[in-house]
């Protein structure tokens, strides 16, 4: 009979065994199918002009790497000038984004006022709206303000997110009201507890809320298009095609491809720096209770 028990033990352990190794080798696969364009990327960039062109077939590897693409990404156009534009217009819409949602957000979770509900709904709802209808009604109006070509006509439009309002609100309504009373009790101001209450605990959530943003705003394209044409108002997702139209030319692979490099590498490195953070918020958005 122990005999029997421990053949099927075995039998079972082999198969989970086997399942995970399984489950491992497609993560593996699914892992190399979504970096190679990365590692493609990286690779290409570090070669030089006449290598690239002189290769009949693609190489996976290089023995002569060269840096010469990221100095002229820099010299051959205002790359620098593109990224700080992008690095003010993602760090101003970002932060200003963060406190009118915040502040959304606690209204709808915590305060009390007649039509809240309606109001939130009606809010929701405007999510249906095609983004096209959007662009086109945000252009007209930053166009009669005659603000295209400014930082400010790049950034109104941008600084607030219904689906971000409604992430919070659900991460603030997870929080018990007990302490919400309890503080009303203890005279403390909405702004207050909401400073020294909701975010500390709900920091998981505004952080993600603040990555996502900061993600969103670096690779934003349509809106800066429409409203800039001013290359001392270009941001990195812009200035990448007058990068190839006036800059390398269209033949000069490598050059572009350190430059994408060069432009991709911060927001990697956030979200590798953030990851756990942008999960723990995901999770807590996602559940009630």
């Amino acid at each position: 009979m122990s005999e029997n028990f421990e053949a099927r033990r075995r039998a079972a352990s082999r198969k989970a065994g086997l399942r995970k190794a399984l489950t491992y080798l497609g993560l593996s696969v699914w892992a190399v199918v979504v970096l190679f364009p990365f590692y493609w990327m990286v690779l290409t960039s570090l070669k030089s002009y006449g290598a690239y062109n002189s290769e009949h077939t693609p190489q996976f590897f290089t023995l002569q790497p060269t840096l010469e693409n990221y100095r002229e990404a820099f010299t051959a156009v205002p790359l620098g000038g593109y990224l700080l534009n992008t690095l003010i217009f993602s760090l101003i819409t970002t932060a200003a984004m963060v406190v009118v949602s915040t502040l959304a957000a606690y209204a709808f979770a915590r305060l009390e006022f007649r039509g809240k509900n309606l109001l939130f709904g009606a809010f929701l709802s405007l999510m249906m709206i095609p983004s096209e209808l959007v662009v086109i009604t945000n252009y007209v109006t930053i166009t009669n303000l005659d603000l295209r070509n400014t930082f400010t006509g790049l950034i109104l439009p941008s600084i607030t997110s219904i689906f971000y309002i409604y992430l919070l609100k659900e991460s603030f309504e997870q929080v018990p009201d007990e302490l919400y009373r309890a503080a009303k009790v203890d005279g403390t101001s909405d702004l207050k507890y909401l400073w020294k209450v909701l975010i500390p605990i709900c920091r998981p959530t505004i952080v993600t809320v603040t990555i996502l943003k900061l993600i969103e705003c670096w690779n934003s394209y349509v809106w800066p298009r429409l409203v800039t044409d001013d290359q001392a108002y270009l941001l990195v997702s812009n200035g990448i095609q007058q990068i190839r139209e006036e800059g390398f030319g269209r033949e000069n692979i490598p050059a572009m491809m350190a430059a994408v490099v060069v432009i991709s590498v911060p927001l990697v490195a956030l979200f590798l720096a953030f990851r756990n953070k942008i999960m723990e918020g995901a999770s807590r958005g996602g559940i009630k209770g």
